[in-house]
């Protein structure tokens, strides 16, 4: 039992230390997802098209955000393992490099919603269902998405400068910024979906008004304080001053950091198209679905960020030369954050029965959401583990064996299993849905081997 204790449970120290970063990083994470939560939930209590139409464009830009991490996250490699190192001059390349790639990522994003964001949405849509009106879910899908674009540009530049935050191991911050764009968020909300006073229910574009208005203050929060506190973001001293990144380090965050960011971007439309499939099967699971990611993303932001804090902790363990102690701290908090899922699981099953009924929609329909919660519970632990391995194996700038691990495994194996058992047999969409998540154990199996073969145990900024 010692040995098992000294190999998979920290001590004090070191669980101090994983809290000190997770919990601000949970909470700030949590109140982001919170923010989606409310706007889904008061626009589910107008009616199911406008449900199903906002839920289909957050779907949407959903794969806009991950295409944002992705970019930042690449850089964000080099930058945790340069501050580790503590070499500030290059972390401020790093942070330039995340200029760039947002704002790249943005352009073609908001040309693609301009041009294409109709037909984007009726991918989503069939008529197969007997629930709900598909012209009335494009309507409003489409009002949605034209304001929702506005937000994009703020997004981006929370991500860049909150990404180069935690590198330095000051997240509180970003969490008060995400407090205050979810208190706007939900104030705004009940204002402008509803109306109050003299100020009409605006509905869906009201929800959409509020969420870019409360990406416009968390904007704001995150970059004052870091151009007001330059002593502990020395990184931020100058970075405006020239465009310049050198040649060695451009090239090794492009080697690196590309695979990362195709990665993020294939796997978030893998996400896309895996829902697409469940979707042919008609407007009620598409608002079931909605309904069961609405909880279930609250609830997995507890492993998402203890994977985030992988990346942090043992991406400076590397940088600065201590590989023992990476492989120790990765072992350890992946068996902290997959324990902690299990518990969440289950008050997330719980919490699932009665969750439904916030909604004003048919009885079918949270009936339907109910099971969905239940198997996305179920799944949550193994989910942690692949999440964990991911992280693992990025730290170390393992960028392309993490491409085949994510987005290549999604788009080979789950898609494929979804799109036949989907549209092309007549099973239960309830069967489909937990053939489909079970893809995760498959995953955990080829992670567990991935990790234990040590690959990813690298310095990448030695000189």
């Amino acid at each position: 039992m010692s040995g098992f204790k000294r190999k998979f449970i920290g001590d004090r120290a070191f669980y101090k230390r994983i809290l000190l970063l997770a919990v601000p990083m949970i909470a700030q994470n949590a109140i982001t997802s919170f923010v989606s939560f409310l706007d889904n939930i008061m626009v589910g209590m107008i009616g199911t098209e406008q449900m199903s139409g906002v839920a289909i464009v957050n779907q949407l830009l959903f794969v806009f955000n991950l295409c944002i991490f992705g970019g930042v996250s690449g850089a964000g490699i080099f930058g945790t393992q340069f501050f580790g190192k503590g070499d500030y001059e290059g972390q401020k390349y790093a942070f330039r490099f995340k200029v760039y790639a947002s704002v790249v990522i943005t352009g073609i994003a908001l040309l693609l919603f301009s041009f294409a964001g109709s037909n984007l949405i009726q991918l989503y849509l069939s008529d197969s269902g007997d629930v709900g009106n598909i012209e009335l879910a494009l309507q409003f899908g489409l009002e949605y998405l034209s304001i929702m674009m506005i937000g994009l540009v703020p997004f981006a530049i929370s991500q860049t400068y909150i990404s180069s935050i935690r590198e330095t191991g000051h997240t509180v911050i970003p969490m008060a910024a995400g407090m205050a764009a979810m208190f706007t968020n939900l104030i705004l909300d009940i204002v402008l979906i509803f109306g109050v006073g003299p100020v009409p229910a605006l509905g869906v574009e009201g929800a959409a008004i509020a969420t870019v208005i409360s990406r416009f203050v968390e904007c704001a929060i995150v970059i004052l304080w870091t151009h007001t506190n330059k002593a502990k973001n020395p990184y931020i001293a100058g970075a405006y001053k020239s465009p310049r990144i050198p040649g060695r380090i451009l090239k090794d965050i492009f080697i690196k950091g590309t695979p990362l960011m195709i990665n993020e971007m294939m796997w978030a439309a893998g996400m896309a198209a895996i829902a697409q499939c469940y979707a042919v099967r008609g407007l009620e699971v598409v608002a079931a679905q909605n309904i069961s990611s609405t909880i279930t993303n609250l609830f997995n932001v507890v492993y998402i960020q203890l994977g985030s804090c992988i990346s942090i902790v043992v991406g400076q363990y590397l940088g600065a030369g201590r590989i023992e102690e990476a492989k120790d701290a990765n072992r350890k908090m992946t068996f902290f954050s997959v324990v902690c899922c299990v518990g969440i699981a289950l008050v997330m099953m719980l919490a699932g029965r009665g969750f439904p009924n916030i909604y004003e929609t048919e009885e079918s329909i949270k009936e339907l959401a109910r099971t969905f919660i239940m198997i996305s519970a179920a799944v949550m632990p193994v989910c942690a583990f692949c999440h964990c391995s991911y992280f693992a194996l990025r730290s170390g700038g393992k960028t392309l064996v993490t491409f085949l691990f994510d987005s290549v495994y999604t788009w080979v194996v789950v898609i494929p299993v979804a799109t036949v058992l989907a549209k092309y047999t007549t099973l239960d969409i309830v069967l489909v849905f937990f053939l489909v998540q079970s893809m995760e154990f498959i995953k955990a199996i080829i992670g567990f081997f991935m990790v234990k073969s040590n690959v990813w145990l690298q310095n990448i900024v030695e000189e």
